[in-house]
């Protein structure tokens, strides 16, 4: 599989305009990539533009943060939904996690899994690495399988800190392997990015991507 279908290519600045988005549908269909990750906003938008490729939908829940009421991710994921999204990174709450509320968590993601599930859509949890030990996200990862997520995703970007290659050694060594990983935040190069692949990383975030393939003028990833 190459590099550029493993890649969100992902907009989600909050001054992001709609020729920003616009421009990112074209980068990611004309270079292949697995998705565009976009503010809820612009997701019925960038289906539109997106409507005669294989490109993904990607769009954010409960973001940045995480500590949304279920009931307001749940419906935030059904507008997503509706309005065409294809995958949905939602952020975990943090806070619940480190407050021991851990049936609380998983009944979230297990909830919001059924949901995307229905919609043949896949849910990409977010647990924010950088503000969890390394016992954490080992429950943290517990908890998304236990609530049927499709992937674990490391970061939001707007941490302390993106992804890590020990972050992602450590989280594929607890998944099984049916829950995929995906690194995002701070991934600026190439070869950052294929570090993240070998540790275990199925896909790559990054609002960095043109630049990412362009290195080496693009080949395979392991």
């Amino acid at each position: 599989m190459t590099l550029a279908a493993r890649i969100d290519h992902t907009l989600l600045r909050p001054d992001c305009t709609e020729a920003q988005v616009a421009q990112l549908c074209q980068e990611a269909a004309a270079h292949g990539f697995a998705s565009v990750c976009v503010p809820p906003c612009y997701v019925a938008f960038a289906t539109e533009q997106l409507a005669a490729t294989a490109v993904g939908i990607c769009t954010v829940i409960g973001f940045p943060l995480g500590y949304a009421a279920s009931s307001v991710k749940f419906k935030e994921a059904e507008v997503a939904l509706y309005d065409g999204a294809t995958e949905l990174d939602m952020v975990i709450n943090i806070s619940a996690l480190k407050s021991g509320k851990s049936e609380a968590i998983q009944a979230e993601i297990l909830d919001l899994a059924d949901l995307c599930h229905v919609h043949q859509a896949l849910l990409k949890v977010i647990i924010e690495t950088a503000l969890l030990s390394a016992e954490e996200i080992e429950l943290a990862c517990q908890l998304c399988v236990g609530g049927e997520a499709d992937f674990v995703k490391t970061s939001t970007g707007f941490a302390t800190r993106g992804a890590s290659v020990e972050d992602i050694a450590l989280m594929r060594r607890v998944l099984p392997e049916n829950v995929r990983i995906k690194a995002s935040g701070g991934i600026r190069t190439r070869e950052a990015a294929l570090a993240l692949v070998v540790a275990g990383a199925d896909r790559i975030g990054s609002s960095n991507s043109v630049a990412l393939i362009a290195e080496n003028n693009e080949t395979t990833a392991a």
